[in-house]
């Protein structure tokens, strides 16, 4: 993206501003697979700020502004579920565990089952277990 649609748009990853802030307010914490950045803010909020007694957490997306990017250890650090980066305080992964994968609806990787509109929307016929209602019977 170019340096103007960095300056004026927001949806296609972060603005400068957003950037430029993270990098003077911000301290970096780590990244995940996908390359998203992790930040923390560097001072604590005094009473009467919305973040008071809390530290403020926030991300910058590798890619497009899109929350299904965020691997579910990062989520749970960002909504404060525990203080340490998701390394130091997750167990082992179990064997039955597979990778984060982000929402793929309304991308050509989505889902889509046999008669979907997508795949020629020809629909298996019912196999008989099927009875319609009338309003008469």
């Amino acid at each position: 993206m170019g340096f103007f649609g960095k300056i004026f748009t927001w949806w296609n990853g972060a603005t400068i501003g957003t950037m430029f802030n993270s990098a003077m307010t911000g301290e970096k914490v780590g990244t995940d697979t996908l390359g998203n950045a992790y930040f923390r803010a560097k001072k604590r909020y005094s009473a009467g700020h919305p973040f008071a007694g809390r530290e403020r957490r926030w991300v910058i997306y590798a890619g497009a502004n899109d929350a299904s990017n965020v691997p579910a250890e990062w989520h749970g650090w960002l909504h404060g579920a525990f203080d340490g980066v998701p390394e130091s305080n997750l167990p082992p992964p179990r064997i039955w565990e597979t990778e984060h994968r982000p929402n793929a609806t309304g991308t050509a990787q989505a889902y889509r089952p046999r008669g979907a509109m997508e795949r020629g929307g020809v629909r298996a016929p019912a196999t008989g277990d099927y009875e319609s209602w009338s309003p008469e019977g």
